[in-house]
């Protein structure tokens, strides 16, 4: 069995993007690890080309900065990315570049691919998310947070990242069919020094928008501003072993009351139903759990 991981990034010095965490976390498993950097304002491709693994594979790109909406020009990266992967791959595990794997879930992961490796009925595999919010001890607990999203693709041809590259369909527009699994992605893409939030911010939102919205919809404050959210609750668990430099050199600092809640009143009402039920009314799935 052949494992290919795959990922783009752009500015990663520039904007905080734990890229390299990422890729370490999933290079124990994969055979190699393809990396698609864009044309970028800093050292990034140098950044990449430095991390100590024969596995990594570079491939440099020039984004379309007029894709603007939608998020379409991440989806566009992915698949460059995706394409370049060795042929004779059986799985593809795609990472972003503020996603990180736990070490603990790695053999959970490869078991899966072993055990559906010849099911081609199953297409994918689904994991869990974890949303960190201002630090590394909060995570998002209302539902503008996704719970789910495939990470893991069979190397065939026909499946595209969809939409912003949450997620990924087969041609024509066919949600893949996936096998749930027991791991979850630790997503730290609002966990940033606030200077770099805020760039971040004002960046990859001029590939959803036009000029104008950005500049109604975006605050030109110097830092991103960690206050303005929902709720949140503790983290009790541990985080990658890859991650531990990063947390400690965290120089901001966050405090939040996890016992304030703001919740909207639609909420409330789906947090009701979901407790007495087991069912999220409202959720996005872009996927089909066989």
């Amino acid at each position: 069995m052949k494992i290919s991981g795959f990922t783009f990034v752009r500015n990663a010095i520039k904007y905080d993007y734990p890229i390299v965490e990422a890729i370490q976390s999933i290079l124990p498993i994969c055979d190699e690890v393809v990396v698609a950097v864009g044309n970028s304002d800093d050292a990034t491709l140098d950044l990449i080309r430095n991390i100590p693994s024969p596995k990594i594979k570079i491939v440099e790109t020039v984004w379309d900065d007029t894709l603007r909406e939608g998020g379409r020009v991440l989806a566009v990266e992915t698949d460059k990315a995706f394409q370049q992967i060795a042929p004779d791959s059986d799985w593809a595990f795609y990472i972003q570049g503020d996603e990180v794997v736990h070490e603990k879930y790695l053999a959970t992961v490869k078991e899966a691919m072993t055990t559906y490796l010849h099911e081609p009925a199953v297409e994918g595999l689904l994991f869990n998310y974890l949303h960190f919010y201002g630090s590394y001890d909060y995570i998002g607990e209302s539902y503008r947070w996704y719970r789910r999203e495939i990470r893991v693709l069979r190397n065939v041809k026909g499946i595209f990242s969809f939409r912003d590259a949450q997620g990924f369909r087969r041609k024509p527009n066919e949600k893949l069919r996936v096998k749930m699994i027991d791991a979850e992605i630790l997503h730290y893409g609002y966990v940033r020094e606030p200077k770099a939030m805020q760039g971040k911010q004002r960046s990859f939102n001029k590939y959803w928008h036009d000029d104008q919205w950005v500049e109604s919809h975006v605050s030109s404050a110097e830092e991103f501003d960690y206050t303005n959210i929902d709720a949140l609750k503790v983290f009790t668990g541990t985080h990658p072993m890859v991650m531990q430099r990063r947390i400690n050199s965290m120089n901001w600092k966050f405090q939040y009351d996890p016992s304030t809640k703001h919740f909207k009143l639609k909420d409330k009402l789906k947090r009701f139903v979901e407790r007495v039920t087991g069912w999220r009314p409202g959720e996005y799935r872009n996927y089909k759990i066989i």
